[in-house]
């Protein structure tokens, strides 16, 4: 019979993912980093679900520790990661944000690529 994975077992494999997020933003590798962030945020709603409609296992001293431990690299690698994308995001956001404002400056004032027909027509005469 297979058993299902325990408490800790499901934090272990978070952990695993999330090293692997870290070294995905190490390298800049933004897509692997965006598919092992769903591979963990399905692993959480997972993990919420059953606690939701199971009562939470007893954890003795050693498995209590095990998961402070566990939650606080989750927490490190969160932090190593932020720590790599955060300025890409910010240069990210810094380059929607010059077209944004470009693109209301043309709507504003219109495409300057064609002179107006009507300078044409007057400076003729």
């Amino acid at each position: 019979m297979l058993s299902m994975p325990s408490h800790i077992d499901r934090y272990e494999e978070a952990c695993a993912l999330s090293a692997r997020m870290v070294r995905a933003a190490r390298s800049g590798e933004w897509d692997l980093l965006i598919a092992l962030e769903a591979r963990v945020a399905a692993l959480r709603d997972g993990m919420m679900a059953e606690s939701e409609a199971s009562p939470e296992e007893r954890l003795v001293a050693p498995e209590i520790a095990r998961k402070r431990g566990l939650i606080q690299q989750l927490l490190d690698d969160d932090a190593e990661i932020r720590r790599h994308t955060e300025p890409w995001m910010e240069h990210v956001r810094k380059l929607l944000g010059d077209h944004g404002r470009r693109r209301r400056v043309q709507q504003a004032y219109g495409a300057t690529d064609s002179p107006d027909p009507g300078f044409d027509s007057v400076s003729r005469a």
